[in-house]
């Protein structure tokens, strides 16, 4: 027993009898738990059918294990191969259990965060499961690498499916085999168990018969009151969105206004989180007016709503009705991920159609072209979108906790196990964070439309290729002719910054690529005042990789809306006295953040 350990259980006693009260009262809560998730089932509220992407693992892992099968030579290096680094792993482990100074078979990553408790190194049993998890977890992954024949999206799907299946089976992920919370649980006598076993109950009461991990506490983060807390009034509102203007807060503003197009697959207050983190709060400061498009939450009644539909009554509404209440014909334009790609094709519509409506377009973290579209591929074939669209088919939407799951997924360690494991094995509730609560209040997606997104967009990659029919209107990005700032963050899953800098060149007018250090979310909510990461800039777009164009680029401290503002200014600099919300004909309907983000899912 480690030296850490003995002094953790000297600081706090074991209580046997303690210990057996909780563990009673935690098993009590698991029962809680079990009914929770039994009782919508039992209802007809939820029903359990097998899900289709089983069988697209089962499918894919027959591919590689055919490769392996088909030849005894190389089944048997196979086999080989890992009873070799077991055997070495056996060995060295013995010999520094008597004491000896002999380096480790494998050791973890160091942005692993799994294994940073010292006890997993000065432990000789826990070093031990550390290296055997870390070697059968390589050689997991050696068998899709190494695996000849197999098409470019099988293997990404077996890479992914492997990540979560051996990112599930961590010993870190149980009792047992993690030390820190063997510890925990020895300390607090099982209290931490029963503080555990109380928030899965809730968790799943919460997500009515399924799992809804908390990742932050959501006591003082309330919208409207906590959060999206910028004033400002709705002015305009139909089936699928209101149009949010947001008051002034300088004498002067910028005769072009802003309309921001957020993504629908989140809510738009990851705009404006607290104040101090406010995009739109810091547009408002830097003098311009901001109309921001909050999409509605959809039922089944709005299944039916397309592509096209959300174009029409989305930013082509805000348009007609920024006009009615500024008098300015253009706007200044941008879109956030899929709002960006819906603001592509909008502004290729209005190329085509010949209406002149947009003075510049900035996207954050969007995609046009779909080439390099990153981890969200492995869910995107034919099979995988027809069972897709079976399933949306009797609710007529997408359930927001399948899209966040799958977003979730691209990050298990951090955005599942992790809270798995300090939620609900060491039964720390998670502090209040706004950005992991907006994470979490995910949205629906109306069927039709997801469902062309999911086609023409990553599926065909219509947009960039000239072939998108949107309204009957063949899009070409080439005619579009406004000057572009196109933001990609460094380490994007989502988007990748490759793909966004592929995208670039499909553009007909002036781009400025500009690449944010860190995240699809953090990299882009980034304030000025904060003095995190970097940005990098760089001329050349054309016919370039991401790496060479980092290395001609030159790198800025700081926030890339600075940058920005710059860039709009030498779009426009006109200014004009600061505008009152709304008109006469168009009369406040309520405050911002309106009623529609406060619906959820």
């Amino acid at each position: 027993m480690s030296d850490a350990l003995i002094a953790s259980q000297t600081e706090k006693k074991f209580d046997p009898e303690a210990f057996a009260m909780n563990l009673a009262r935690a098993m009590e809560s698991s029962g809680r738990a079990l009914a929770a998730y039994l009782k919508p089932r039992q209802t007809g509220e939820l029903r359990d059918n097998p899900p289709a992407e089983l069988a697209e693992v089962v499918k894919t892992f027959s591919a590689v294990a055919e490769y392996w099968f088909s030849d005894s030579e190389r089944l048997a290096e196979l086999q080989k191969k890992i009873g070799s680094a077991y055997l070495e792993l056996w060995g060295s482990s013995v010999r520094r259990l008597v004491g000896e100074e002999v380096p480790r078979a494998i050791e973890p990553s160091p942005r692993d965060k799994r294994f940073t408790d010292p006890e997993w190194k000065s432990n000789h049993f826990f070093d031990f499961l550390m290296q055997l998890y870390l070697l059968t977890t390589q050689w997991a992954h050696d068998l899709v690498r190494n695996a000849e024949g197999l098409d470019a999206h099988t293997r990404k799907k077996a890479e992914f499916y492997v990540q979560q299946i051996t990112n599930a089976l961590a010993p870190s992920n149980f009792i047992l085999t993690n030390p820190e919370v063997l510890r925990e649980t020895l300390a607090t006598s099982g209290d931490n168990l029963l503080r555990g076993m109380t928030m899965l109950a809730e968790d799943i009461e919460a997500g009515r018969g399924n799992l809804r991990i908390r990742q932050s506490d959501p006591a003082n983060l309330v919208v409207g009151v906590n959060m999206a807390t910028t004033p400002g009034k709705v002015i305009f509102q139909n089936e699928l969105m209101q149009l949010i203007q947001y008051e002034p807060a300088t004498e002067s503003v910028l005769r072009t206004p802003l309309l921001i197009v957020p993504p629908w697959i989140n809510k738009f207050y990851i705009l404006d989180l607290k104040p101090e983190k406010s995009f739109i709060k810091w547009c408002v400061d830097q003098g311009i007016t901001v109309f921001v498009i909050s999409w509605v939450n959809p039922d089944a009644r709005l299944g039916h709503k397309t592509f096209e539909d959300y174009m029409k009554e989305g930013p082509l509404a805000a348009m007609d009705v920024i006009e009615q209440a500024t008098g300015e014909m253009k706007v200044h334009t941008m879109g956030y991920c899929v709002g960006g790609t819906l603001l592509a094709s909008t502004l290729a519509w209005l190329a085509e159609k010949r209406r002149v409506r947009v003075t510049s377009a900035t996207f954050l973290a969007a995609q046009v072209d779909f080439t390099h579209a990153g981890d969200l591929l492995v869910f995107v074939d034919e099979n995988q979108i027809s069972a897709l669209e079976r399933d949306m088919q009797s609710s007529g939407v997408l359930e927001g906790g399948k899209m966040a799951m799958a977003f979730n997924m691209l990050r298990s360690n951090d955005l599942i196990w992790s809270y798995v494991v300090s939620n609900y094995l060491k039964g720390q509730p998670p502090s209040a964070f706004d950005l992991l609560h907006w994470n979490s209040d995910a949205t629906r997606m109306p069927a039709a439309n997801h469902s062309y997104y999911l086609r023409n967009c990553y599926l065909e990659n219509r947009l960039s290729t000239g072939s998108m029919v949107l309204d009957n209107t063949l899009l070409d990005l080439s005619k579009v002719k406004v000057p572009v700032y196109n933001l990609a963050t460094r380490e994007d899953h989502i988007a990748p910054a490759d793909s966004v800098l592929y995208g670039s060149q499909f553009f007909g007018g002036p781009v400025r690529f500009v690449l944010s250090g860190s995240g699809h979310i953090a990299g882009v909510v980034n304030p000025p005042a904060a003095g995190k990461y970097q940005y990098w800039t760089n001329d050349n777009i054309k016919d370039v990789t991401l790496a060479d164009w980092l290395k001609a680029a030159h790198e800025h401290k700081g926030s890339w809306w600075v940058d920005w503002r710059e860039w709009l200014e030498t779009i426009d600099a006109e200014r004009v006295p600061a505008r009152a919300v709304g008109t006469d004909e168009l009369p406040p309907i309520e405050d911002a953040p309106g009623s529609y983000v406060r619906v959820r899912a």
